[in-house]
């Protein structure tokens, strides 16, 4: 029997634990920051499964460290629990409905992507032992990936250094290697400081911030002529003022999102906006208080582990649905616009299929997808640690991300048959490393070739302290 098939039956044989702990924590979705119940059920597996625990990892009381096995290379799966604001909704259901609470929902499906992560590791733990075969691995609890850069965080402060590689996934309509692209971003807030006047009989001495937040963004408008095309800058109002028309408003504040395709060309937009705000409040008479939040770097691949993880997709093969698993994807379908499907067939590169609700196969290595960029803080990750990630089907084709439809499907028996299998993957690939340590030396290489040029540098300065209280509950 191979390893590959001794892996997949222990993940096989502890399936149901972390199927169930993937549906408590989509019970309890909890934010940037505030993962406070989310990370205590991670805890409370990794004890049952015997592993070692450091919590408060970085000085965040949601990020959490379990370690297994003695000596020899250090292999990571990096896991997430934190949920997102306004996408409450019922499990199972293919119309929106939300339930009553805080109004959360794991829009992202990281109640699945933790889980499936600790299931990968619980299982090269079980084979460590087993074979004594010498090696770590460890599970990165890691919350706040939505908005709070947790994990760059974790590689300032060294929980990163000597781990050889990382491995973690991430819920998709498509099963494949996830292609290494990500924008690199930075999250502001800017605060005008103003001075209170009557708007109607003394105007003349109110300087208004709300002003300056509305100049600023002008001068924003006006840059995105002016910079790169596949550069994103986007803003959110946290504090218009007041809401009285009649005040000049003395105090305001505004978020800010400035995302380029990697970190050095992202840190010259943000100089450039911060110079809109300094503007903003000369014209307005107001001072601007200017507050770096989070920041990511952009993914960088690493072929050796793709090479891997690709070969142990293969062997596996994708996963298996039924038609009831159809039956629903295609209700979920029927919530979606033609656009949302196009997009997502685009994305993937491949032809478009009305007749695949639900994805059973592995995109091909010559599909030519249309990039579709967001922003993860598994970037920095893989500036310092060769990193690979999977993308799994544990949802309908053309679901969106970040919508109550992906949250309906969340624990149905789709996503956690789209959850088991990713864990094999990933497992397997561990597994190749510990059995094959030129691969590690060679995922070494690679990342040193990459970053040679360019060494990584963490976007986050060094007097900026994890945004616990800032942004805990708040989506950036």
């Amino acid at each position: 029997m191979q390893n590959s098939d001794v892996i997949w039956q222990k993940v096989d044989t502890k399936r149901e634990r972390f199927i169930a702990l993937s549906d408590r924590v989509w019970g309890m979705p909890e934010t940037c920051y505030t993962e406070v119940r989310s990370v205590a059920e991670h805890v409370a597996e990794l004890k049952a499964q015997g592993f070692r625990i450091t919590e408060n990892v970085a000085g965040i009381p949601t990020a959490v460290i379990g370690e297994a096995g003695e000596g020899g290379p250090v292999i990571a799966f990096l896991g997430e629990y934190d949920a997102l604001p306004g996408l409450s909704q019922e499990s199972g259901v293919a119309e929106h409905r939300p339930l009553p609470g805080n109004g959360n929902g794991h829009g992202c499906g990281h109640n699945l992507l933790g889980s499936a992560s600790l299931l990968a590791a619980t299982a090269v733990k079980d084979w460590l032992a087993e074979t004594g075969t010498p090696g770590r691995v460890r599970y990165y609890g890691c919350p706040a990936e939505e908005g709070g850069a947790a994990k760059v965080f974790m590689v300032r402060d060294g929980a990163f250094d000597d781990v050889d590689i990382a491995i973690t996934w991430h819920p998709f309509g498509f099963n494949e290697v996830a292609e290494a692209l990500s924008l690199a971003n930075t999250r502001i807030d800017f605060t005008f400081h103003g001075r209170a006047s009557h708007a109607a009989a003394s105007p003349h001495l109110g300087r208004s911030a709300l002003d300056s937040v509305e100049l600023m963004n002008v001068g924003v408008n006006y840059m995105r002529e002016h910079m790169p095309s596949d550069a994103r800058i986007h803003y959110a109002m946290i504090d218009g003022g007041g809401i009285a028309p009649n005040v000049v408003q003395a105090r305001a504040k505004v978020r800010y999102v400035v995302r380029a395709m990697d970190r050095l060309a992202m840190q010259e937009l943000v100089e450039r906006v911060k110079d809109c705000a300094r503007g903003a409040a000369l014209m307005s008479g107001t001072e601007v208080e200017i507050e770096i939040l989070s920041a990511v770097s952009n993914l960088l691949g690493n072929t050796p582990l793709e090479q891997a993880m690709r070969a142990a997709m293969e062997r596996l093969g994708p996963p298996v649905w039924d038609e009831a698993d159809r039956a629903f994807a295609r209700e979920i379908q029927a919530t979606l616009s033609e656009g949302d499907l196009r997009s997502a067939y685009r994305r993937a590169g491949i032809p478009l299929r009305r007749d695949q609700p639900l994805h059973d196969d592995l995109i091909p290595l010559d599909a030519k997808p249309v990039p579709m960029i967001g922003s993860t803080d598994v970037g920095d990750v893989s500036w310092v640690v060769p990193t690979v990630q999977a993308h799994a089907a544990v949802f309908a084709v053309g679901t969106p991300l970040h919508s109550w439809q992906l949250v309906a499907q969340g624990k149905m028996p789709l996503a956690h048959k789209g959850m088991v299998y990713v864990s094999k993957v990933m497992a397997a690939t561990g597994v190749t490393a510990l059995e094959d340590h030129g691969l590690i030396e060679r995922a070494k290489a690679d990342l040193r070739a990459r970053t040679a040029e360019t060494p990584y540098a963490c976007p986050i300065p060094l007097e900026v302290d994890p945004p616990i209280k800032a942004m805990g509950g708040v989506l950036a």
